[in-house]
């Protein structure tokens, strides 16, 4: 056998080791229970995504799925965890576009959410609402403007930190009024929801798996969905440009990562169960009554969330450098 023919023998029998392996590995995945990282506290609207997609994907997986909240900076802490964490299919994130303002936010990232992660795929759709305490005297979105801009130093506007789309969607409501208001960051949109049931905050923008049993009990003032048609969830509720916000648009996005170097053939049996969850009548009837969408299928698997990321990356960065913004 000549030299060539053995460097070309050795390669396939290789290649066919390495594919029976993998295979083998994915007959036996999981064999322990999986982590799914949550960059937000306990409670917030990512968090109750992770959940509810948790339980229903260990029906499936035939493992325990374990939610763990790494709350921080804008969701980077939780990002830069999974990303450094063993590539053996046990720990996964689960991030919203926060994924994609990072990378102009934090001018000293400690990752690239496109390069240093294996994509698994986009989960749920969520738009956002507009909402106070529930005894702000304004009745509707023109009166509350005309209220904020009359009031802009007693008026507050809380968020979930710096980076979360709650601080995003803040920013670009006081750039559409033109008027800066007093912004205050909380651990996550749970404990800002909290502040604001108990009047410590006068102003929250929340995705509605966070706000809708708040908004039906009354105990928020609803101004408006930031959705350009209206919700099945909120079907009376005004969306923003309704109200006078022209083009006024932010949906929140979830999407499934690994660390990068996760074996192919565990992330197409973690990827398939996670798919055949978004299937699951139950899940989307959950994420439907909290406002939420099942993302399209074109990005549901990680090629296409890839892309879709790649797009979000610099539509946001645009956006991010124009209004000169930084969170580090």
């Amino acid at each position: 056998m000549t030299l060539n023919r053995r460097i070309f023998t050795v390669a396939v029998a290789a290649c066919t080791l390495a594919l029976g392996s993998g295979a083998a590995l994915a007959q036996s995945y999981p064999t322990k229970p999986i982590s799914l990282v949550v960059p937000f506290s306990a409670g917030g609207p990512t968090d109750i995504v992770a959940r509810t997609l948790a339980a229903t994907m260990g029906k499936s997986l035939g493992q325990t799925v374990v939610v763990e909240n790494r709350a921080g900076a804008g969701g980077t802490i939780a990002a830069a965890f999974v990303g450094k964490a063993p590539a053996d299919g046990y720990t996964f994130l689960i991030h919203h576009n926060g994924m994609a303002t990072a990378p102009a936010l934090y001018r000293k990232l400690a990752y690239n959410p496109v390069t240093d992660f294996e994509h698994v795929g986009n989960v749920v759709d969520v738009p956002m609402t507009l909402v106070a305490r529930k005894d702000m005297a304004a009745k509707n979105l023109p009166e509350l403007i005309a209220y904020v801009k009359a009031n802009k130093d007693k008026v507050n506007l809380a968020n979930a930190g710096l980076g979360a789309v709650s601080h995003l969607c803040g920013t670009l409501f006081q750039q559409a009024i033109g008027t800066d208001l007093t912004t205050i960051p909380f651990q996550g949109t749970g404990p800002a929801m909290n502040a604001l049931l108990g009047g410590q905050v006068d102003l929250l923008c929340d995705q509605t798996t966070n706000t809708v049993a708040q908004i039906k009990a009354g105990t928020v003032k609803l101004y408006g969905v930031t959705t350009k048609q209206r919700i099945k969830a909120l079907p009376d509720a005004p969306t923003l440009a309704e109200g006078g916000l022209k083009d006024f648009e932010v949906t929140v996005w979830h999407g499934v990562y690994a660390p990068k170097g996760t074996p192919a053939a565990v992330l197409q049996k973690f990827g398939d169960a996670m798919r055949e969850a978004l299937k699951d009548p139950a899940f989307a009837q959950r994420m439907a009554e909290l406002g939420g969408e099942i993302s399209p299928a074109s990005r549901q698997t990680g090629d296409g969330q890839r892309a879709w990321l790649v797009a979000e990356v610099d539509k946001w960065g645009k956006a991010i450098r124009a209004a000169g913004q930084f969170a580090d």
